[in-house]
């Protein structure tokens, strides 16, 4: 009898012991089954996290804040801000009504002054990017500019060669009428536009302030490779570039590629000196990855020894040739 009751013990702590590991065993099945749902979620959460910075990122877009004015950046030629890019941009918007626009040419006395028959002086001279960025005739109401690029070419007597127009007084070349420009409207700044056309525009209100170029690149959204047009030495050889482009939201994209630039530059297979089939590259970048719409219209400035950009009190590019003229920006 004792021996039958000590067995029967025995089994019913047996059967106690297997059903708990069986529970424990269930269990930690269970456990198992419910990992891949917790990671699911947290692949959930995860997603929602990058959709919530690509938002941010879409808020702070510069096309996106209405209340965008100017910045400075650099890029490399993809269009892709880095610390170290060659290309040196000044992005604005031409009507906020925080900025305002001037151009400056080389003269030996002050901008607008006439002589005593009431005619216009123009008596030029050779002014580098510094002095001509610098001077009295480049202060707009007491002020200095925030920004500046240089722009037209300079002729054999020191005259700029296109056409020129400072808050509405002309100071041209040559070829003002046969080169395209550069230019920002007058009027209010909510009616202000940016313009790139050959000679003097159709209204009054846009021949505000103009500067000369040369060799138009885009064109009502198409882009040209004008590298035969202009000639194996501009095209090749001087290939530090100053340009201008207008995008079809009405922004406007100053640009300046130099290796000999005053800011450190890592030359690189995409950041480097352009040649004329690069251009829509770079600036079809800037305009996507800075929310800007698309480039309609491109221009180039004086390049080779002329290229200048300057912005917020420091001169980013400056060369060593004299100056036909500067587009120049103040914020009020």
């Amino acid at each position: 009898m004792f021996n039958r009751n000590f067995i029967g013990i025995i089994l019913i702590v047996v059967g106690i012991l297997f059903f708990r590991s069986y529970q424990e065993n269930n269990l930690s099945s269970q456990d198992v089954a419910q990992k891949p749902s917790i990671n699911l979620k947290e692949e959930n959460i995860s997603s929602e996290n990058k959709s919530k910075l690509s938002k941010d990122t879409f808020i702070n877009c510069i096309g996106e804040n209405k209340n965008f004015s100017i910045d400075f950046f650099k890029t490399n030629n993809l269009g892709e801000k880095i610390d170290k890019g060659i290309n040196h941009v000044i992005v604005f918007n031409p009507k906020s009504a925080e900025l305002d626009f001037k151009v400056n040419v080389g003269l030996a006395h002050n901008i607008y002054a006439k002589n005593d028959s009431d005619k216009l002086r123009q008596e030029y001279v050779p002014k580098l990017f510094r002095e001509i960025i610098g001077d009295e005739n480049a202060l707009l109401n007491g002020k200095k500019p925030i920004a500046a690029i240089n722009a037209d070419y300079i002729d054999t007597d020191d005259k700029p060669q296109g056409l020129n127009i400072s808050r509405g007084i002309e100071y041209s070349g040559d070829f003002k009428d046969k080169r395209s420009s550069f230019g920002i409207s007058g009027g209010e700044s909510s009616q202000r536009q940016a313009t790139i056309g050959v000679g003097r525009r159709n209204r009054d209100i846009l021949n505000y302030n103009l500067v000369g170029g040369n060799g138009r690149f885009y064109t009502g959204g198409k882009f040209k490779d004008i590298c035969e047009a202009l000639g194996e030495f501009a095209c090749k050889t001087a290939i530090n570039r100053s340009m201008a482009a207008i995008t079809d939201q009405g922004y406007v994209i100053l640009l300046v590629n130099d290796a000999r630039a005053n800011s450190d530059v890592e030359i690189t297979e995409v950041n480097q000196e352009l040649l004329p089939d690069m251009f829509d590259n770079v600036l079809e970048g800037i305009a996507r990855n800075n929310c800007l719409g698309k480039v309609q219209e491109g221009i180039l400035f004086d390049g080779g020894e002329s290229p200048g950009l300057f912005y917020d009190n420091k001169t980013y590019v400056e060369n060593l040739g004299a100056i036909g003229s500067v587009f120049l920006i103040y914020k009020k």
